[in-house]
C-alpha cells in the first residue's frame, strides 16, 4: 500500500512556505505516515504552512478573479467572454472543482489533530489555520456552484463519500461559518504574531473573513431567495438573513475597533496617489520611502518577493488589455462628495482632461488620466496594480485577499441592509476613512439629502444611501474581484451586464483628443468610424445625452439567471451520477 507523500519545502520568506507545494495523491492512507509525522507541534506547523499557496495570488489564473467579467471594464482577455457576456457552457472545466484537493489537505491535518497525544494547545494555531482554509475553499465552491458535497474527512479511492450527493448551499454555508468560528477561537491575534511570521492568518483575519461570508450569504438570500437552488435541494432551516447581518456587523466592528490595522494613507508624500501605490509596495524606493512593512491595511494577503518568491507573470503586460468603461468612470464623485450629474464642479468632456478635474483621487490612481499611449478601445487605461518597480518582470508585491477597506465597506453595507439606516458616527469609522484618502467630502445623512435634491430623485433617502455605499464599494475595490459576485448577491447581474459597454464621449463639435483608434493609430478627434461598433447616445455622468464609443454592444451579452452559478462539471457528474446539475444547464 502506498502512503501519502508530503513534500514540505522550508519557508521562502517571512517564515511562510507559500512557495512550497504539498502533494497528495488520492491513495489509501497508511498508518506508517503517522509513525514519522504529526508527532510534534512543528510537524503540524510545517504542514499548515503549505496551506498558504491556496490563497489567491500572482498566478496566471488571477485575471479571472479580478473584474474582467463585470460592467466596469472591457478586456481582450478571454475570461470576459464566458463570464461577463453569458456564454458560459456546460462542462467548461474542472479547475474550480479541484478545490476539493485543498479541502483534503485541511481534513488530513484536522484528523491528525484529533489523534495528537500531546498538549492540544500546542497545535491549536495550526488547527485554526486548517479550519480557516477549509472554510476558504468551501466558500470558493459555494460562490461558483452553490451547494456541493460536504466532505470533512480525508477520502481514499474506495471511500463511499465519493458518491455522495450535493448538500444544499445552506448546509455548506453553515459548515463554512462553523469552521471560521473554530478558526477564530484558535488563531493568534495579529499583534501576537512574530514579525518573521507576518502573513499568517490571525484571529482578526478570520473574523473579517467570516463577516464577508455572512454579508455575502445574507444578501444572496435576501435578493435571490431560493431561485438558484438545484432541483430537490433542501431550503434554509430558518430565515437567517437578519441574524447573519447582525453578526457581520459585530465582527466587522471588532476588527475596526482593534486598530491593529489602519488605512494606508500617505497622500501628502505621494501626490494624492496612495490608492495606487498601496498595491505595488516593495522596498520603498519608488513609493516615497514606504515599503511593505508600512502596510497595515492588508489583513489577509499572499506574500511575494522579487527574488525569493516572484509571481508567475507580469501584470503590467496584462493590464494593457484592460479598458475601464464609461460607466465606471462616471462612478467617481467630485471633491464635494456629490455625483457628477448637475454638479458645478464637474467640467464635462470637451477636452480629454476635463472630466478628471475636481474628482475623487482614485480616478487618477486607478485609471491614470486619458489613455494616450496605449491602443485603448475605450479611451481609458488601467493603472491599479501596475508596479513602477517591476516593469516587465514578474509580480512581487503582496496580493491583497482581504484588506481593512473591505471591512469598512462590509460594516456599512450590513448596517444598511439590516436596519435601513446608518448614523454619521458609523459612517465616520468606516466609509469616511476611505473618502479621506480619496480626497472627497464625507458621506453623511445630510449629504444624501443634498444628493436627492441634486438628482431630483424620487428614491427614498435610505435607497440613495444604500446606492452610495454600493458605489463606494465598487470604486474602492475595483479590480479586486468583487464586482461580479456583488452583482449576483444583489440580484442585478442580468440587468447590469446585458447593456452596452461604452467608452469616451465622442464626436461632438470642438472635442479634440490625442486618442488612438482600435488599430492604435492616432486620431486628431474622436471618429466613430474607427470603431467596430460605432457609437451610442446615452445619458452620461453629467446627466446629459452624449454620443459614446461602443466597445461592446448590448447584443453581445446574454446573461440570465442560470449564470449566477456555474454548471457542475460534466466529468464530475460522470464520476458521480448522484450529483444534480444546476438549473439552466
Amino acid at each position: 500500500m502506498k502512503k501519502i507523500t508530503y513534500i514540505l519545502a522550508c519557508a521562502c520568506m517571512m517564515g511562510l512556505t507559500s512557495c512550497a507545494d504539498t502533494f497528495l495523491d488520492l491513495e489509501p492512507l497508511d498508518s506508517r505516515t503517522d509513525a514519522v509525522y504529526f508527532k510534534k507541534p512543528e510537524h503540524f506547523r510545517e504542514f499548515a504552512n503549505g496551506f498558504y499557496g491556496q490563497l489567491l495570488g500572482w498566478r496566471s489564473s488571477i485575471m479571472e478573479h479580478m473584474d474582467l467579467q463585470s460592467d466596469l471594464v472591457n478586456s481582450r482577455n478571454g475570461n470576459q467572454a464566458y463570464l461577463g457576456y453569458g456564454t458560459l457552457t456546460l462542462g467548461y472545466d474542472d479547475a474550480r472543482w479541484d478545490h476539493y484537493n485543498n479541502i483534503r489537505t485541511c481534513n488530513i491535518l484536522l484528523q491528525r489533530g484529533e489523534a495528537y497525544s500531546g498538549n492540544q494547545s500546542e497545535i491549536d494555531p495550526y488547527l485554526g489555520e486548517a479550519y480557516f482554509f477549509r472554510a476558504y475553499n468551501y466558500f470558493y465552491l459555494l460562490k461558483y456552484f452553490g451547494g456541493v458535497p460536504i466532505i470533512t474527512v480525508p477520502l481514499d479511492t474506495d471511500s463511499p463519500e465519493l458518491q455522495k450527493p450535493r448538500n444544499s448551499r445552506y448546509e455548506v454555508a453553515d459548515l463554512i461559518l462553523s469552521d471560521l468560528q473554530n478558526a477564530i477561537s484558535r488563531l493568534p491575534k495579529e499583534q501576537n504574531i512574530a514579525t518573521s511570521d507576518k502573513g499568517h492568518i490571525s484571529e482578526q483575519g478570520a473574523k473579517a473573513f467570516k463577516a464577508r461570508v455572512l454579508l455575502y450569504e445574507a444578501t444572496w438570500r435576501k435578493y435571490n431567495k431560493t431561485s438558484t437552488d438545484y432541483e430537490g435541494s433542501a431550503g434554509p432551516k430558518s430565515d437567517q438573513v437578519n441574524e447573519f447581518l447582525e453578526e457581520s456587523i459585530s465582527l466587522s466592528k471588532d476588527v475596526l475597533d482593534d486598530e491593529v490595522f489602519r488605512i494606508w494613507n500617505h497622500n501628502n508624500e505621494l501626490d494624492n496617489l496612495s490608492s495606487r501605490y498601496l498595491f505595488c509596495l516593495e522596498d520603498g524606493s519608488q513609493t516615497g520611502g514606504y515599503g511593505k512593512d508600512s502596510n497595515k491595511e492588508f489583513i489577509i494577503y499572499s506574500v511575494f518577493d522579487r527574488v525569493l518568491n516572484a509571481g508567475a507573470f507580469s501584470l503590467n503586460n496584462e493590464m494593457n488589455y484592460i479598458y475601464p468603461t464609461r460607466k465606471f468612470i462616471d462612478m467617481f464623485v467630485c471633491t464635494n462628495g456629490m455625483p457628477t450629474t448637475n454638479n458645478e464642479q464637474f467640467k464635462g468632456y470637451q477636452n480629454v482632461t476635463d472630466e478628471y478635474q475636481n474628482r475623487d483621487y482614485r480616478l487618477m490612481a486607478y485609471v491614470g488620466g486619458p489613455a494616450e499611449s496605449i491602443g485603448s478601445t475605450s479611451g481609458y487605461g488601467d493603472q491599479k496594480f501596475r508596479n513602477p518597480i517591476v516593469g516587465d518582470k514578474k509580480e512581487s508585491a503582496n496580493y491583497p485577499v482581504l484588506r481593512l477597506a473591505e471591512v469598512c465597506l462590509n460594516y456599512a453595507e450590513a448596517i444598511m441592509e439590516r436596519y435601513g439606516e446608518i448614523t454619521d458616527a458609523q459612517l465616520g469609522i468606516s466609509i469616511n476613512k476611505l473618502r479621506d484618502r480619496a480626497g472627497v467630502a464625507h458621506l453623511t445623512n445630510a449629504l444624501v439629502e443634498k444628493i436627492k435634491k441634486q438628482l431630483n430623485s424620487e428614491k427614498e433617502l435610505s435607497e440613495i444611501m444604500l446606492d452610495e455605499i454600493r458605489r463606494e464599494r465598487t470604486v474602492e475595490l475595483y479590480m479586486e474581484g468583487f464586482r461580479y459576485d456583488d452583482l449576483k448577491r444583489w440580484g442585478i447581474l442580468e440587468e447590469t451586464l446585458n447593456q452596452s459597454r461604452l467608452g469616451r464621449v465622442v464626436g461632438e463639435a470642438g472635442y479634440s483628443t490625442p486618442f488612438k483608434d482600435a488599430s492604435g493609430n492616432p486620431t486628431s478627434k474622436y471618429d466613430a468610424k474607427s470603431y467596430v461598433y460605432g457609437e451610442e447616445t446615452v445619458i452620461t455622468g453629467d446627466g446629459k445625452e452624449h454620443a459614446c464609443v461602443v466597445i461592446s454592444p448590448k447584443a453581445n451579452s446574454t446573461v440570465r439567471k442560470a449564470h449566477y452559478l456555474w454548471p457542475i462539471p460534466q466529468h464530475q457528474i460522470n464520476l458521480n451520477p448522484n450529483l444534480k446539475q444546476n438549473p439552466g444547464y
